[in-house]
């Protein structure tokens, strides 16, 4: 594809990008050659005109005017102008730049040193005015047009992790119990069903203890609904921190309920585990002037541990769980037994 093909597929993105100015940046020892650059951009309202006769200044130029297109000299004192076109490519500010090289001769070689370091395109200097601003225009529009397409990108990016972040948030709220922040019974059914067929595959215990507040009803009754869902969450918080392994899942079971599944805990593990919750409930020391246990808040644990089989149903090791809460209501509750499955 020539020049002259490729100016006019870029027909559309110059249409796109005429909106935002374009600043030329000359990079040249010759006043002349500055001259007859700006006198050729000169009825061009679009397009900015900047002039750096200092090679050594360029790229700091460069990096505070913000060019869409460099016109750079090849021969200078100081520094080649090769050079500088490398140092424009190693600053992130200026990697992207269109750089057009200037030279007095049309050599092969020449160009292929120019476009080796980095350059974008080659004119021999003074170019016909005509084709100087359609290269201009054509470098410029392409570099715009890849800004244009870099800021779309990141917005769609953020766009796509925002929404990947709401999608995540949602996904908790549906598996978090409102009141309390522990998760749902819905969440609990789904992940014991995933941990209770781990157990079978690897032939390992699995444990569950059950968590019920002493004399709940008393308490709304004395203290009222608002402060009974204040106690329900302090209560929730305490046994969600009284089992702090990755895997274990502590979630509100209905009412005044809790359960805690224990993946990988053994039976003899578990009674202290639960002995634990029991005391961490008691050292909250919350008043509940109308329990029938004592002068504060506390809690009953029934715990159980199977190591399942193939058509075992984890529905008997929350059976199990919950006959031994109930023993230890029956025992005078503030405690927790444990049974083995």
């Amino acid at each position: 594809m020539n020049h002259q093909t490729a100016f006019h597929t870029q027909a559309m993105d110059w249409e796109l990008t005429s909106r935002r100015s374009i600043m030329v940046l000359l990079v040249d020892d010759q006043l002349v050659v500055a001259e007859a650059v700006r006198r050729a951009l000169l009825d061009m309202p679009e397009i900015d005109f900047h002039y750096c006769s200092n090679p050594l200044e360029a790229l700091a130029i460069a990096k505070k005017v913000r060019p869409t297109v460099i016109l750079q000299d090849l021969v200078m004192p100081a520094m080649s102008g090769l050079e500088l076109v490398h140092e424009y490519r190693a600053d992130p500010e200026t990697k992207d730049i269109p750089v057009i090289v200037l030279s007095t001769k049309e050599e092969a070689t020449v160009k292929g040193d120019a476009f080796r370091a980095g350059a974008n395109d080659y004119l021999v200097k003074l170019p016909d005015r005509i084709e100087l601003i359609a290269r201009i225009r054509y470098h410029s529009a392409a570099y715009l047009a890849q800004i244009q397409r870099d800021e779309a990108y990141r917005a769609l990016r953020k766009s796509q992790q925002d929404l990947m972040g709401a999608n995540l948030e949602l996904q908790r709220l549906t598996n978090v119990d409102g009141l309390t922040g522990l998760s749902n019974r819905r969440y609990f059914d789904q992940y014991i069903d995933s941990e209770w067929r781990q157990a079978i595959r690897a032939e390992e215990p699995i444990s569950l203890v059950m968590v019920d507040i002493d004399s709940f009803k008393q308490y709304n009754d004395t203290y009222g609904h608002l402060a009974g869902d204040e106690i329900l969450r302090t209560v929730a918080q305490t046994v969600m921190r009284s089992f702090r392994r990755p895997k274990d899942l502590a979630a509100r079971f209905g009412g005044e309920e809790f359960i805690v599944l224990l993946p990988q805990t053994a039976a003899c593990d578990l009674g202290t585990l639960a002995d634990k919750v029991v005391s961490a409930v008691e050292a909250l020391d919350l008043p509940h002037s109308a329990s029938t246990v004592g002068r504060m808040v506390t809690i009953s644990v029934g715990g159980a541990t199977s190591i399942p089989r193939n058509g075992d149903s984890f529905l008997s090791l929350i059976e199990a769980a919950d006959k031994a809460l109930l023993e230890a209501k029956q025992q005078g509750k503030n405690r927790a037994l444990t049974n083995a499955g």
